[in-house]
């Protein structure tokens, strides 16, 4: 469990390449299934939905098998492997465990899908919504626009840092130089950083590099909190996990040093993964709802959630990042996952979490705790549709 003074301060459970053009909702699926809150998740059975039953269940025979060797049970090598906490991280998790879904109906579950657990840089997916919801409404005008005109805390206004968008956070380019909550963008020092230690470099110009690096996506969520003067998981839980039913066991984790002044009150600001401790702390079946808000572009029932033209955006490759959206991973060179179609793109954190979205067979799979790349999986999932 969570220390309770931790708990205080999160509010916790509020909180080159192209692609195809999505297809409409109203066109590809006129009566498409949505789950209602709760437990009451609609199944089919894979014959129903278009899998041959005996090799669906080979492929999640073989799911089990493949507990992660990465992160141990018990979280003992969690500054080892990324470095020197800043916040709280479990005693356990889960072991792994997943759901898979065909039009929005379970075919297939195992595990313990109801616990809620750490689930590192898939966060950085949440957050990309928020930024697209943010942009939706009106509180930020465009993705170009410099979070300088935004946000004036210090942290734009270097001659590096001031060129920085909103989309070169988003796509990982920033090249935001500076520390924050104690991290250094340069990733230098063994202690501060564990594996995860980097050589120090030149730094580029904002928008031409790509690097994945948490600190930069913390200096993202710090931004947004200020667009939205009101704490990220607040917002998460009104615009998007309410929306799509998901549960009350989800908490949105924020370092304790994270703290940020917005208008006279101390706000916590949290992580865009769980490197370094706290993160989103949610389980698989909420993942699993918030993959089919993004299989069905935005839209839960008769709410859109978040503007198919975002969801368009985020999932579109940049000329830098081949392989990589507005936070999201990608598989237009078909590297990440070759057995999978070019068009199916994931939320990605360690150890391993996966929320895996395929547009062409209408299907998300949740996969956590897994050991490695997900393509073995995906690859005996496609391998099992008979249609």
């Amino acid at each position: 469990m969570l220390p309770k003074s931790i708990l205080l301060l999160v509010l916790p459970a509020f909180v080159a390449c192209t692609r195809p053009a999505p297809t409409s909702i109203s066109t590809a699926h006129p009566g498409a299934y949505f789950p209602p809150s709760g437990d009451a998740w609609q199944r089919q059975a894979p014959a129903v939905a278009g899998f041959d039953s005996v090799r669906l269940a080979d492929a999640v025979a073989f799911a089990k098998t493949q507990e992660t060797t990465q992160m141990a049970p018990d979280f003992s090598t969690q500054e080892e492997i990324f470095g020197k906490l800043l916040g709280p991280i479990p005693s356990s998790r889960a072991a792994t465990n997943g759901i898979i879904l065909r039009h929005g109906y379970i075919v297939a579950e195992w595990g313990d899908t109801k616990r809620a657990d750490p689930t590192y840089s898939v966060a950085k997916s949440f957050l990309s919504t928020i930024l697209g919801i943010s942009i939706d409404r009106g509180k930020i005008k465009n993705i170009h626009d410099p979070v300088a005109t935004y946000v004036q805390d210090g942290g734009y206004e270097s001659a590096q840092n001031r060129p920085i968008t909103w989309e070169y956070h988003a796509r990982q380019t920033s090249e935001w130089e500076g520390e924050l909550w104690g991290k250094n963008a340069n990733f230098i020092g063994h202690e501060a950083f564990g594996r995860g230690e980097r050589k120090p470099r030149a730094l580029q110009a904002p928008g031409s590099y790509y690097e994945y690096n948490d600190v930069r996506i913390n200096r993202l969520a710090l931004s947004l909190l200020r667009v939205w003067e009101r704490p990220l998981p607040e917002v998460l839980k009104k615009e998007v996990l309410d929306p799509i039913g998901a549960s009350t066991s989800w908490q949105w984790v924020s370092y304790p040093n994270a703290i940020a002044t917005v208008r006279g009150k101390m706000m916590p600001s949290v992580s865009g993964g769980t490197r370094w401790g706290g993160g989103l702390v949610i389980n698989a079946r909420d993942e699993a709802r918030f993959g089919y808000l993004m299989l069905r572009q935005g839209r839960w029932g008769r709410r859109q959630v978040v503007s198919p033209a975002w969801i368009q955006q985020a999932t579109t490759p940049s000329p830098v990042g081949p392989d990589y959206g507005y936070l999201w991973w990608l598989n237009t060179t078909r590297k990440a996952w070759p057995d999978a179609p070019a068009t199916s793109y994931a939320a990605l954190g360690a150890g391993q979490n996966t929320i895996w979205v395929d547009p062409e067979h209408d299907l998300v799979i949740v996969w956590r705790w897994h050991n490695g790349s997900p393509n073995e999986l995906i690859k005996r999932v496609l391998g099992a549709l008979k249609a």
